[in-house]
């Protein structure tokens, strides 16, 4: 198997720390001692260390909102063609179903969930701007066709039903994990798809609700 090239290399290691020991405590030296490569390289491939943080969001961010628009985009259309509003599950899903599928895709995806978790819990915000600035197209998208969706729902409820659901995705994927450590008298554990069909009967829920 070949070696990752030097932008790889960087990319991996950048995204590895930048999970455990969060983007301010990660020296540009501790990136080039994993990378194995000198600053220079560093600096030719990415320029500073935010450019390289924002390189890392990207690198999963860009393919995985590529999916959710594909698939959000493919409700509407379908919603189009047969004349009814679109599907509430199903635009959930456009959102859901790509970021639970992230895991189990190596321990990259991994440590870029575990990334996330930490640049919007991050109160001095470089990482948090970088990913909301990313992810503020696809939500208002999603927002607006949810608007189709639900016409009788108020804007401002709306907006909030969709808050509480990007938050309980945002739970399922930091802590995912953590609850099997829990004293259940019995296996919580779900496959990805059942996960995905639990979680969607979940949100679908709260933003149908009469209000």
């Amino acid at each position: 198997m070949s070696q990752p090239d030097t932008k790889q290399r960087i990319l991996d290691a950048a995204e590895r720390l930048f999970a455990t020991d969060g983007f301010h405590a990660t020296s540009m030296r501790m990136i080039t001692g994993q990378a194995a490569v000198n600053l220079a390289a560093i600096n030719y491939h990415f320029g500073s260390k935010e450019e390289l943080l924002a390189a890392v969001i990207d690198r999963r961010l860009v393919p995985l909102n590529a999916e959710r628009n594909r698939l959000l985009e493919q409700e509407l259309e379908s919603a189009r063609r047969q004349a009814r509003p679109p599907s509430v599950r199903q635009l959930v899903r456009a959102m859901v179903a790509p970021t639970v599928a992230l895991r189990g895709q190596g321990e990259g995806p991994e440590h870029f969930i575990t990334l996330v978790g930490r640049i919007l819990a991050d109160p001095q915000g470089i990482g948090r701007d970088l990913f909301l600035e990313r992810m503020g197209p696809f939500i208002s998208r999603l927002f607006e066709a949810m608007r189709q969706a639900l016409p009788h729902l108020d804007p401002g409820l709306l907006f909030w039903r969709l808050h509480f659901s990007i938050g309980a995705l945002s739970h399922v994927m930091r802590c995912h994990d953590r609850h099997l450590r829990l004293p259940m008298p019995f296996d919580p554990s779900l496959p990805p798809e059942e996960l995905i069909e639990t979680l969607l009967d979940f949100i679908e829920a709260g933003l149908e609700a009469k209000p």
